[in-house]
């Protein structure tokens, strides 16, 4: 292409999911109410954590923190696919474009290293049990959690600055939000190399804290096939299983669409896919982590008691 036509789109088309007729403002209200049962969801997850003194654990303070990285993580890209559900094809400003790229995938790895600090809270609780509390203490949570943070931030100015700068002929984003591979499809340039940073920055990050996670789950299972009784066996692996399927769901997806096969993106799948981590994750995280919950259920019950005296008091 010649380099007269480069030019800057100062405003992209965000193109959506194509819906008529009655599959519109069903869709719409259908995504509007997930959108706010994962809020409330997450908040209350979040105000029963820092409430009752029962969940005042580790492994809860690692949960509230992902509930409130959740909220921002889900309210990123959630209303601009409303507004193409009821809209249709939205217009969006290209700074506000990259600002929400930028946080959309600064979020995004803020939660894959959070995956692997909660991998590693539980490694610390089943194998090293005597130690947990000296080792996880107060201050090295508000650490760890503060560390995934700066991490993912900092990561993800690399593609967020990269995609930034190129020069853009096209204006239609084939998704529902900005991202990486439908915004390069748009640009006037080869974007092979630029395709190859990416893959190589958010690949090595999601696949180094995979193998983290699967490293110390490794170690899990030896340490728990070694407790005396099933029942002991069965406790501990509990602890663990909503995190595992969190993992599965969150790593699985964003495999797929950012290092997997190009036909994948060509063909634009990536769009459902990516309702996987951006939208069905942050709605199922608050019911995997409190379904056939003990310790939560009866929080509640504590909470609610406390509530009852309160509004009883005269």
């Amino acid at each position: 292409m010649d380099h007269l036509n480069l030019t800057w789109t100062q405003t992209f088309i965000l193109a959506g999911f194509t819906t008529t007729g009655i599959l519109r403002p069903l869709a719409f209200l259908g995504t509007l109410c997930i959108y706010l049962l994962t809020l409330a969801g997450n908040l209350f997850i979040i105000v029963l954590v820092h409430t009752d003194s029962g969940l005042s654990t580790p492994m809860y303070f690692f949960i509230s923190v992902l509930s409130f990285l959740e909220l921002w993580y889900v309210s990123t890209t959630v209303p601009t696919l409303l507004h193409t559900l009821l809209q249709g094809r939205s217009p969006i400003p290209s700074v506000a474009c990259f600002i929400q790229l930028y946080i959309f995938h600064s979020l995004g790895m803020t939660e894959c290293y959070l995956l692997g600090v909660m991998a590693l809270d539980r490694y610390l609780a089943i194998c090293r049990p005597l130690h947990y509390h000296a080792l996880m203490s107060r201050q090295v949570q508000v650490w760890l959690a503060g560390s995934t943070w700066v991490a993912g931030f900092s990561a993800a100015l690399v593609p967020a600055s990269l995609t930034g700068t190129l020069p853009y002929c096209l204006k239609e984003v084939a998704h529902y939000f900005c991202d990486l591979a439908p915004l390069m499809r748009l640009a006037c340039v080869d974007t092979s190399w630029y395709a190859r940073v990416y893959i190589t920055v958010i690949g090595m990050i999601n696949t180094c804290n995979l193998i983290i996670i699967l490293g110390l789950y490794v170690g899990i299972l030896r340490a728990v096939l070694k407790l005396p009784s099933a029942a002991s066996r069965a406790k501990a692996f509990s602890t663990c299983s909503s995190h595992i399927i969190v993992v599965t769901l969150f790593f699985g997806s964003a495999f797929i669409v950012y290092v997997g096969p190009p036909e994948i993106r060509a063909e634009g799948r990536d769009k459902l896919i990516a309702l996987v981590y951006t939208f069905l994750t942050p709605f199922l995280n608050p019911i995997i982590y409190t379904l056939r919950n003990k310790e939560v259920k009866e929080a509640v019950r504590r909470v609610i008691q406390k509530m009852s005296t309160v509004l009883k008091t005269p």
